[in-house]
């Protein structure tokens, strides 16, 4: 069990819309007539019952039919009639975090108007790198700028290796080690969680997500994040968190726990792919051939790279496995005297 956590649902009161993350992203979107409806942040969502957060505290909303709670996300913003409570509609978001689950070709949005993703894994066999670029490529995606946070540092003999393996995921990648029960983790991490500002986490059970939570948010009354442990065998964790919340942070802004992810597919992630392996892509136009596939063509400068040791070989195959699944998950539209085009 984890230490208790702040109940924001319940212990909430007035708050300026800016600390909830209003901005004037949001306002612009407003039309003239709808200055009667309130702006409203969703919190939880529980089936079809909703709680949102707004200048007045927290608020269970009404849906109007044909509203669907699946067109909503923890983060998002709605105007609501302050009168009736419910809901008029959702607001544009600002950012996105989607994911296809297994079985499903359509996207689910996990989290909205995120500015920061945690990306938390622990120094043991929970290490994959494969998966850390499949959570970097949402980030990158959905407008979110992303940090890997590393933990259970003290399992190890070469942190610095992890650190190294880690900021050479991405260009310019803030790798921070962190040990989530300790205060001094909300202090590292305060750059990124200021007044108005939104984080998320995301990252396998039992790295350490939830108790992070309990750390950001601060001891207090009510239910806790649960906390479990993991297997010795292959680090891997039980899941404790089952569904998505939006916590206050007890130094100012917001942090959104999720639950862990076994498995993570790729839809419509082109430009997130691309960033994350930037220095793939930057070489490719130098390829001879311009459909090159970096496999086997003479003139290849992606192959180049490689045999003079500036790219990693499991780098390459790593990509080309995301770029083939992203292709092949992503599903086309019909453009132009009916040419296939992949849709975005």
């Amino acid at each position: 069990m984890g230490r208790a956590v702040i109940n924001h649902l319940t212990a909430l009161q007035s708050v300026p819309l800016s600390k909830l993350g209003w901005s004037d992203f949001f306002e612009d979107q407003r039309e003239p007539d709808e200055a009667v409806f309130a702006p409203m942040r969703i919190a939880a969502i529980h089936r079809s019952r909703l709680t949102a957060l707004s200048e007045v505290g927290s608020v269970e909303l009404t849906l109007a039919a044909p509203a669907d709670a699946g067109d909503l996300t923890v983060g998002d913003w709605v105007l609501v009639d302050p009168v009736t409570q419910t809901l008029h509609r959702r607001l544009g978001r600002r950012t996105v975090m989607e994911r296809r689950t297994e079985g499903s070709r359509t996207l689910q949005a996990a989290a909205a108007n995120v500015d920061t993703l945690f990306i938390v894994t622990s120094c043991n066999a929970d290490f994959n790198p494969a998966r850390l670029e499949r959570y970097l490529a949402l980030a990158n995606q959905g407008g979110t700028a992303p940090v890997i946070l590393l933990t259970k540092a003290d399992t190890t003999d070469d942190l610095g290796a992890y650190q190294r393996q880690a900021s050479q995921l991405q260009r310019g990648l803030d790798v921070v080690t962190v040990n989530p029960r300790l205060p001094a983790a909300a202090d590292m991490l305060a750059p990124w969680c200021g007044s108005g500002r939104t984080v998320a986490l995301v990252g396998s059970s039992g790295v350490g997500k939830s108790t992070l939570v309990n750390t950001l948010v601060g001891a207090g009354e009510g239910p806790a994040q649960q906390t479990g442990g993991i297997r010795e065998h292959d680090a891997k964790g039980r899941h404790t968190t089952t569904s998505r919340s939006l916590h206050a942070i007890a130094g100012g802004g917001w942090v959104i726990d999720t639950p862990g992810m076994r498995t993570l597919h790729l839809s419509g992630a082109a430009e997130g792919i691309e960033t994350l392996f930037a220095e793939i892509v930057e070489l490719a136009p130098l390829c001879r051939y311009r459909d090159c596939t970096h496999a086997h063509e003479p003139g290849c400068a992606v192959s180049i790279a490689i045999s003079e040791g500036k790219i990693e070989p499991e780098r390459l195959v790593r990509w080309r496995k995301l770029f083939d699944e992203n292709r092949d998950n992503t599903p086309t539209s019909v453009g132009p005297r009916g040419r296939q085009r992949a849709s975005r």
